[in-house]
């Protein structure tokens, strides 16, 4: 499942965000919900589905849920203060990209 944000997976974006979830979880889904308010887009694996995706979580040593990778930061639960800075790098490479794309058709 793919947020709002980027319903078909195929916006460009230089950092991928993947959140690791469970059904009725209250920190996944204040997790996403920040996420969404935020306009942030991410891949959303619910690991009660997707067993490789737990299997992997469980060799890694992670055992609550999300687990949220983003670039090369990795955490678990409700990061209200992680989130914040993600948003922020994501609003400078989106400002990036559209001075870069603004370069490009000039």
């Amino acid at each position: 499942h793919i947020n709002r944000q980027d319903p078909e997976g195929t916006e460009e974006y230089a950092m991928t965000v993947i959140v690791y979830s469970t059904p009725r979880c209250p920190q996944c889904n204040a997790t996403k919900r920040q996420l969404d308010r935020m306009g942030v887009p991410y891949r959303q694996i619910d690991v009660t589905v997707d067993t490789e995706a737990s299997a992997m979580l469980r060799a890694a040593g992670y055992r609550q849920a999300p687990v949220v990778m983003a670039g090369d930061r990795v955490w678990t639960g409700y990061r209200p203060d992680l989130l914040r800075t993600l948003a922020e790098r994501h609003d400078e490479e989106s400002h990036a990209a559209s001075h870069m794309a603004a370069a490009v058709a000039a």
